[in-house]
């Protein structure tokens, strides 16, 4: 069987970067992820804050990274990754009833949401937004609403009560944010995302509010079940500065190591998961 130098999982800016930083560098890589890319490139709205691309929109931006891919010979191997299996000198991907063998793995396989309500998905990038950070300018002066499960929800709502006109707050993690005039405290459960084009309504078990967008703040979770033995740190794969993980020759970067969930952020730990896999490969001659 074919053993590839570098594996790399994930096909959004940290698994790019790190794909193009290795081929650079000559080594026999698989980029394995989706071909379209991650959707929160593709639907996201304008990115502001990509060095040298200002107000660029993610769909133009995907493009870039697709034609970039290209430029340079690699292709995506479009596939799912069910399981990484160490094998003490080497690595064993398991994607359905394939297996891949790699000396070392990159990780970039971004935050794994989980437990959809109705509508999430149909309207990403249509009114659903995983960042507040990111999208709040997109929404001054409206009314949006904050699914709250993660701690860090309720500095996102305060965030976004200085720009918007109302936020309903979900306290999903029993958390709420400070007192404001803005922000509306629901102890509903969400049911369903209604819109035509884009988001209109949110509705509840009891009642239905009026929104333009819908800001749903998840943690991620554990990657154990895609990486036994992996070490974490809360909802993420914990990392040391060269994106080195528990175990030798794995690699992570990108939203799955951490927040901020920035694309920039993420490219840049692609590089140095790449520079440090190299070097690991190196040693190992």
């Amino acid at each position: 069987m074919k053993r590839y130098d570098i594996a790399i999982i994930g096909t959004g800016p940290a698994g790019i970067s790190a794909a193009i930083t290795s081929k650079i560098r000559n080594k026999d890589i698989i980029l394995i992820g989706n071909k379209e890319l991650s959707n929160k490139i593709t639907k996201a709205h304008k990115i502001e804050n990509y060095l040298g691309l200002p107000a660029i929109s993610g769909k133009d931006l995907a493009n870039n990274f697709i034609n970039h891919l290209n430029e340079i010979g690699i292709e995506i191997y479009d596939k799912y990754v069910g399981t990484v299996y160490s094998m003490n000198d080497y690595f064993v991907l398991q994607c359905g009833e394939e297996m891949i063998e790699a000396t070392t793995v990159i990780v970039a396989s971004g935050v794994i949401q989980n437990n959809t309500i109705k509508g999430e998905e149909e309207y990403l990038g249509k009114g659903v937004s995983y960042c507040a950070t990111c999208d709040a300018r997109l929404y001054k002066g409206k009314d949006v609403a904050v699914l709250g499960y993660s701690l860090d929800s309720v500095h996102e709502a305060d965030f976004l009560a200085e720009i918007v006109n109302k936020v309903f707050y979900f306290p999903l993690n029993n958390t709420v944010p400070h007192e404001s005039d803005k922000i509306i405290i629901v102890k509903e459960k969400p049911i369903e995302i209604i819109g035509e084009s884009s988001i209109s309504k949110l509705r509840t078990e009891t009642e239905e509010y009026d929104i333009s967008c819908v800001f749903i703040l998840r943690d991620a979770i554990l990657p154990d079940k895609l990486i036994p033995g992996i070490e974490t740190d809360g909802a993420h794969i914990k990392i040391d500065v060269n994106m080195n993980t528990n175990i030798k020759g794995l690699f992570a970067c990108g939203d799955i190591a951490g927040k901020p969930y920035q694309y920039i952020k993420a490219a840049g730990q692609g590089n140095i998961a790449a520079l440090s896999a190299i070097s690991y490969l190196n040693t190992k001659k």
